[in-house]
């Protein structure tokens, strides 16, 4: 037998089951994924009656249920994603979300966008610790310590740790551009904004003795779409950071996401996912440069030059998100939303090829969708590619999406044999 880690799809007949190609949570070495939860009462498949309050109410006791159905609690979280159909709706949401999380807090990302499944309000997506690991019939002592940290050199909030390191991850809040000495959206426009955001991560790992080109994956939340090309000058004075990084033209993972709104009336918002060598206690400090950032690009897929298609670390491989792009003619490819999902998979399925892994290695995938009616369609072509329905999932509407495609996909896979030294 392998001292492999395994994927590990797990459900519950006590929150709702989705689509049949996803699971409600898959875990895989320190971690589970969770499918994004909507508002949904298990025993009837139905939206629950009342409004926001009840129907952020019901997407939390979903994630409750599912992390009872593993022997986890809601103090395991260690990153929420909270969308809403309306920024106006964030204030009740949080109500409700306190009385979820009345001590510890996990880092949190909260955005609007332009629809979500079944029309409803509010979807909530969790990720959990799992100390155990997922090595078949080995568990571990699950006695991992899950880290927090805030620094008053970033903006705070009561509602959420900046970053929640466990395991050899650390999981930043999206930050704002929040100036963090008064409190306010930093003055100016877009590229103001987006050096803010920059700034704020960049104060958070340097109080966590982290360097900024240890970010694997980099999220960015954009009120206009248009602005992206703005925002990118302002990226690429950031990235890449150190004189390694920039010998090997080092960028992170990337996705890009048009935003409905954003909190504070906001142009833009980043979240960021960080490696985290020397791990948490107990794992010896003494690995911590042992383990290193694997980036890869292949022809095989289109490419940025502002984001690497995978970058491994660790146990895990963060892909950009990919585009229903021919890489052969840089074109979006022919036909419709059937069309233009299997070209996205088609995509990320050559990227995995490319670092010797294939598709039953994806653990979590996120859909945006121009049209969220078109979700039907989507699965048909989804599910040729996860017929064994493992991956955790999250679909939501977007207004706008690069080249006007209709889809626009991201996945997180898992990386069995590490990166060195191997554990």
């Amino acid at each position: 037998m392998s001292g492999y880690n395994a994927v590990l799809g797990r459900s519950t007949e006590n929150a709702p089951k989705g689509f049949a190609s996803q699971s409600q949570t898959v875990a895989f070495s320190h971690y589970n994924n969770l499918s994004a939860q909507l508002p949904i009462e298990p025993k009837t498949g139905k939206l629950v009656a009342g409004g926001i309050k009840e129907q952020a109410e019901q997407c939390l006791k979903n994630i409750k249920a599912v992390l009872e159905s593993i022997d986890h609690v809601m103090s395991d979280v260690v990153r929420i994603t909270v969308f809403v159909k309306n920024i106006k709706d964030l204030d009740a949401v949080d109500e409700v979300y306190k009385a979820f999380f009345p001590t510890y807090v996990p880092s949190r990302t909260a955005v609007a966008v332009a629809a979500l499944p079944m029309d409803a309000l509010v979807q909530v997506e969790a990720l959990v610790s799992n100390g155990e690991g997922t090595i078949p019939n080995a568990p571990q002592a699950g006695d991992l310590i899950k880290l927090t940290n805030n620094t008053h050199h970033a903006p705070t909030s009561a509602l959420s740790t900046q970053t929640v390191a466990f395991s050899h991850y650390n999981n930043l809040s999206a930050q704002l551009p929040i100036d963090p000495k008064s409190g306010k959206l930093v003055t100016g426009g877009v590229k103001e904004q987006a050096g803010q955001c920059l700034k704020n991560i960049k104060a958070i790992l340097e109080s966590i003795d982290v360097p900024f080109d240890d970010i694997v994956k980099i999220n960015i939340f954009l009120k206009n779409l248009s602005d992206v090309e703005a925002v990118n000058e302002v990226y690429t004075t950031f990235f890449p950071d150190s004189a390694i990084a920039r010998a090997v033209a080092y960028f992170p993972a990337r996705t890009v996401v048009a935003a409905s709104a954003l909190p504070m009336d906001a142009l833009v918002q980043m979240e960021a996912v960080v490696s985290h060598g020397d791990g948490t206690p107990p794992q010896k400090v003494e690995d911590r440069h042992g383990i290193v950032i694997k980036a890869n690009n292949t022809e095989n897929a289109p490419k940025c030059a502002l984001s690497t298609q995978t970058v491994a670390f660790s146990h895990y491989n963060h892909l950009s998100a990919q585009l229903p792009v021919d890489p052969k003619t840089g074109e979006v490819t022919a036909g419709g939303v059937k069309e233009q999902t299997e070209q996205c998979l088609k995509n990320v399925k050559a990227i995995l090829e490319s670092v010797d892994h294939a598709m039953e290695d994806v653990v979590k995938v996120n859909i945006f969708l121009k049209d969220i009616s078109d979700m039907e369609a989507v699965e048909e072509a989804y599910a040729t590619f996860f017929p064994g329905g493992i991956p955790a999932r999250r679909t939501i509407g977007v207004s706008a999406l690069p080249k006007d495609a209709l889809i626009q996909i991201d996945v997180v896979a898992a990386n069995a044999e590490g990166t060195p030294p191997n554990a």
